[in-house]
């Protein structure tokens, strides 16, 4: 019993010294390359000028279909950069899309079909739409990229919003219909078609537009839109866009301007940020809570205040963790997993800005936490930061879950995967976050051959769970 133990400990620290090893800059001691963190790894990083540019301010990603690559998507002043992000501690600036008209603080980017959507507050802008398949093919970069269509039914427009589901997006801020929601037809990406808009509401600064699966049964299958809009959210039904309906709107104390929110994935809660809250009223960084099991009647549920006082800008949820872009703290990081009861917990945090946690709006403008690979694209003023949850091996690490087995583990390499349900993908990652073996299957059972990877911990990923692997 003595030399099991002796030997998991060995084990263990080995396996801690090897992950620290390979992450280009590792948190230790809240400090990752000069930045304060905790639980978060310093992967790479890109200067404003890196890329041609002086000002960086959102991002989106894109993930390859063909072979996983995953690319960050930044947009800058003059354009939107494209950077290959497949080895994270050595990513790769592929080149930029330059601005369709002239340069400006505000640019937005989202991705529908491998096709990149942007728009811009430059003048007769409109919205960009660039073939991402392109970047596959990038051999001497930087590349200076051409746009692959354009529509111009607007143009200035602050952001866009697109429902992957129904390939529809929706241009918010723009000089059309009152600010509210500009409706376009993206289902054939390079053959945008304009079908009308929202007014009643206003101006939305930013939207979230989803396909309704929520508790609201009465609107289950609809497209239901949910706009910041700077004093309130307005709730509508755009399942049809010559007769979009509004369901409800709701407002909450302390308004400063209603920036932009997003729901939990159960789609119960919506969770809302205030750009000027902060500063106005002078509390630590607030996220407002929405409790909307009934549509049309919002319910404030909870206000959340962090852990400083930092003017929050953008947030996304994940699972059930919140990732909130805060201009001067950075990346906050927060568990929601007992929300119904109120209790939302920051758990650990990458600070791009670690002169002062003060209010102010400059800093950190986004954070995408969306990659399979756990990388996570942070951008702002001063460029792009890509940062990773470190991963310390544990005992419990080598428990089975209740859908997914996988055995042997430890493996000299040939692993048997077995679940309740069809497996599907079966997607390999290294700690560092690349994808080192892809494979699937249709059954609930299918055996990997990884004996042509190196020794050590890797990271395996099902339709139902994912598992770390020790390789020996």
């Amino acid at each position: 019993m003595k030399s099991y133990i002796t030997k998991i400990c060995v084990l263990f620290g080995l396996l801690q010294f090897s992950t620290m090893m390979i992450a280009q800059t590792p948190c230790t001691g809240n400090m990752a390359g000069g930045f304060p963190c905790e639980g978060y790894d310093l992967q790479d990083r890109l200067t404003t000028a890196e890329m041609d540019s002086s000002f960086a301010n959102d991002s989106w990603g894109w993930t390859d279909p063909e072979d996983g690559t995953e690319y960050a998507l930044i947009g800058l002043t003059n354009g939107t950069a494209f950077v290959d992000i497949s080895d994270p501690t050595n990513v790769i600036y592929l080149g930029k899309l330059p601005t369709h008209t002239g340069n400006s603080t505000w640019r937005d980017i989202k991705v529908y079909q491998n096709h990149a959507f942007v728009v811009s507050e430059a003048s007769g802008h409109g919205m960009q739409v660039f073939d991402l398949t392109q970047l596959r093919d990038v051999t001497n970069p930087p590349v200076t990229f051409s746009e692959t269509a354009h529509y111009d039914g607007f143009g200035n427009a602050h952001n866009i919003v697109i429902n992957v589901d129904s390939g529809y997006a929706y241009g918010v801020g723009t000089q059309t219909f009152s600010g509210g929601p500009h409706f376009i037809n993206i289902q054939d990406p390079t053959n945008p078609i304009g079908e009308g808009g929202y007014a009643a509401n206003s101006y939305s600064h930013d939207a979230q537009v989803v396909t309704y699966n929520g508790p609201d049964a009465d609107y289950t299958g609809r497209e239901i839109l949910i706009g910041s809009n700077e004093n309130e959210i307005a709730i509508v039904d755009i399942t049809d866009k010559n007769n979009p309906v509004e369901i409800s709107t709701s407002s909450y104390p302390n308004i400063g301007y209603t920036h932009q929110g997003w729901f939990t994935e159960d789609q119960r809660y919506f969770l809302l940020g205030d750009e000027i809250d902060e500063i106005n009223v002078g509390f630590n960084t607030r996220t407002i809570v929405f409790d909307l099991e009934d549509l049309d009647n919002p319910q404030l549920h909870l206000e959340y205040e962090g852990t400083n006082s930092s003017t929050d800008h953008n947030g996304y949820v994940v699972g059930n963790l919140y990732y909130l872009a805060s201009y001067r703290a950075g990346m906050r990081v927060i568990d929601i997993s007992d929300i119904a009861n109120q209790n939302m917990t920051e758990i650990g945090y990458f600070d791009t800005v670690p002169s002062s946690d003060n209010v102010g709006t400059t800093g950190l403008w986004n954070v995408y936490p969306f990659f399979e690979s756990g990388n996570i694209v942070l951008s702002g003023n001063n460029g792009f930061t890509l940062v990773k949850q470190n991963e310390a091996l544990s005992v419990t690490s080598f428990e089975v879950s209740n859908e997914t087995s996988m055995f042997p583990n430890p493996s000299s390499g040939i692993i048997d995967i077995n679940a309740s349900a069809s497996i599907g993908a079966v997607t390999i990652y290294n700690t560092m976050g690349q994808v080192v073996h892809k494979t699937g299957s249709n059954t609930n059972h299918i055996q990997v051959d990884l004996t042509h990877l190196q020794t050590g911990l890797y990271f395996v990923k099902t339709n139902n769970s994912t598992q770390k692997l020790l390789l020996k």
